[in-house]
């Protein structure tokens, strides 16, 4: 399976491409299933371009991009969109319009309780796990893990003073040790593979080579692999399709 990450908390700051409104997360999510993509994982911002879990931010996205894609769409749940753990929980429980799952990062306060609100509500969980964080080992605590719908196996943040996570040469030994840590945190859950910045790609190819579900988006990369600037979303899935149907990289 290969998802689109559209947008993650980046703004346009960071690039005039990625999508922030909500019917430019339509567009985005169009030509990115056009383009090959089977989900759809989305940050729905508010008008000033952050990050939010309200019900009305979060409705206007999702219903922007289901009136034009018919496969899942998830969000985040990250905390930096609500850091205290109470709010976060009540913003959750007050969502009119659901996704079809949602991003839990399992390091953050009170992921086990908003795991549990979202599937009271029927919302499947993406379990994030980031290398380099105590997630991994409170995961495989949690009485929630044989019901999570896949488990996000993130190449993303590390111990602190390196930059395995994102520098092209380490991420994907990184990946190996978290896949490693993992590999009896949720018997039978799908995983999904997935780097970041300058460990994307080398991520990504691990993760085809490896046969595991993955992403790619301007959330993850704002980088072609050939190092040049993606013109959006569908671009980048487009190029994600082309290396994993390549040759096969030595896993």
């Amino acid at each position: 399976m290969l998802q689109v990450c559209l947008n993650g908390p980046r703004t346009a700051a960071d690039s005039g491409a990625v999508p922030m409104s909500p019917a430019a997360l339509a567009a985005a999510a169009q030509q990115a299933v056009a383009a090959g993509a089977e989900d759809v994982h989305v940050h729905p911002k508010t008008p000033c371009g952050q990050d939010s879990l309200a019900p009305q931010v979060v409705a206007a996205a999702l219903e922007a991009i289901r009136a034009v894609v018919d496969v899942p769409v998830g969000v985040t749940t990250g905390a930096w969109a609500e850091p205290d753990p109470e709010r976060r929980l009540a913003r959750i429980r007050s969502w009119t319009v659901l996704p079809d799952h949602a991003s839990v990062n399992w390091h953050e306060p009170g992921a086990d309780a908003l795991a549990a609100a979202l599937l009271e509500r029927g919302v499947g969980i993406e379990a994030g796990i980031w290398a380099g964080t105590a997630g991994a080992g409170l995961f495989a605590r949690s009485p929630l893990a044989p019901r999570v719908l896949r488990v996000l196996a993130e190449v993303i943040s590390t111990e602190a003073g390196t930059d395995a996570g994102t520098d092209a040469a380490s991420a994907p030994a990184t990946a190996r040790e978290l896949l490693a840590v993992l590999a009896g945190a949720a018997p039978g859950r799908p995983v999904l593979l997935h780097g970041m910045d300058g460990g994307a790609w080398p991520v990504l190819r691990l993760a085809g080579a490896l046969g595991l579900d993955t992403r790619i988006g301007l959330e993850d990369t704002l980088l072609l692999p050939d190092g040049r600037p993606a013109r959006d979303n569908a671009e980048l899935i487009r190029a994600a399709a082309a290396v994993m149907s390549g040759p096969p990289v030595g896993a």
